[in-house]
């Protein structure tokens, strides 16, 4: 028994001494792999090879090398030109203002609904792709008629003003990254007013803090005048003055509306009784 055992311990030993060989096989074949410089196809060797770069010279957006290759040291030359440019219409929306603009992209490039590109020292956003089929969200340059973007870095949230019975639409210009929030003023120009309620799409928030690229539409109301709430009556006068509300009163009374039930206010101090 004894003998049997200590033979299953040299074959453990074995296998596991087979399995270290195994493993470092594979580390030396991943640390005798190659990193080709240059690596284009020889014409002499017909394969992939590294390259030593002897002479570049530019020929317009191109450019010519001199090569010389590392494995057979032949010399060759190489020509790299790019696609032929294609000029597309772009209308670019910025605000309540639209103008076209031709931008050169390469023939072969694909643009995609949601690119960003950089475009008169501004951002924009590509909206919409059209070509002669039809819309589509990925196109190739050389299919493109024209080509809608937003300004990126600006946003357009529309607005309902309402004053009275009235109310107008409008187009509010914000930066990226600007945020709202419902029941409270906000100054457009020289006229404040309240947001009354923000519309998302998914529903609408009365109270909520929505950043303004999820803003559908915002909903102001011209908040009340302070001429609503002066005094006009004899009598709302001589309560508004005995509040203090109209000009210096040395013993104002406290308003009703912040008094408890059947407790009657007095702004007087109680003196301490001296002691005997």
């Amino acid at each position: 028994m004894e003998d049997f055992d200590e033979e299953d311990d040299f074959f453990d030993e074995e296998e596991v001494l087979e399995k270290m060989e195994d493993f470092e096989e594979e580390e030396d074949f991943f640390e005798e792999e190659e990193v080709l410089e240059n690596a284009v196809l020889c014409p002499t060797c017909d394969d992939v090879t590294g390259h030593d770069i002897l002479r570049e010279k530019e020929m317009g957006r191109g450019k010519d090398y001199l090569l010389r290759c590392n494995d057979c040291t032949s010399v060759h030359e190489l020509q790299f030109r790019p696609p032929p440019l294609k000029r597309v219409p772009f209308m670019l929306t910025y605000g309540p203002d639209s103008y076209m603009a031709t931008i050169d992209l390469d023939s072969d490039e694909w643009l995609d609904l949601g690119d960003v590109f950089e475009h008169d020292d501004m951002t924009w956003r590509i909206t919409r792709l059209e070509s002669i089929e039809g819309t589509s969200e990925s196109m190739e340059a050389t299919k493109i008629i024209r080509a809608v973007a937003l300004r990126q870095d600006m946003l357009r949230v529309k607005i309902t003003k309402t004053r009275g019975e009235f109310s107008t639409p409008d187009v509010l210009i914000v930066d990226q990254g600007t945020t709202f929030k419902a029941s409270t003023l906000i100054e457009i120009g020289p006229q404040t007013w309240r947001i009354r309620a923000i519309h998302t799409g998914e529903g609408r928030t009365l109270r909520g803090t929505v950043d303004a690229s999820k803003i559908k539409r915002m909903y102001l109301h011209e908040p009340p005048r302070p001429e609503r709430f002066a005094p006009k009556t004899p009598r709302e006068r001589r309560q508004a003055w005995k509040e203090g509300k109209l000009g210096f009163n040395p013993n104002p009374i406290l308003p009703r509306e912040i008094i408890k039930k059947r407790v009657e206010p007095t702004n007087r101090r109680d003196k301490k009784r001296r002691r005997k």
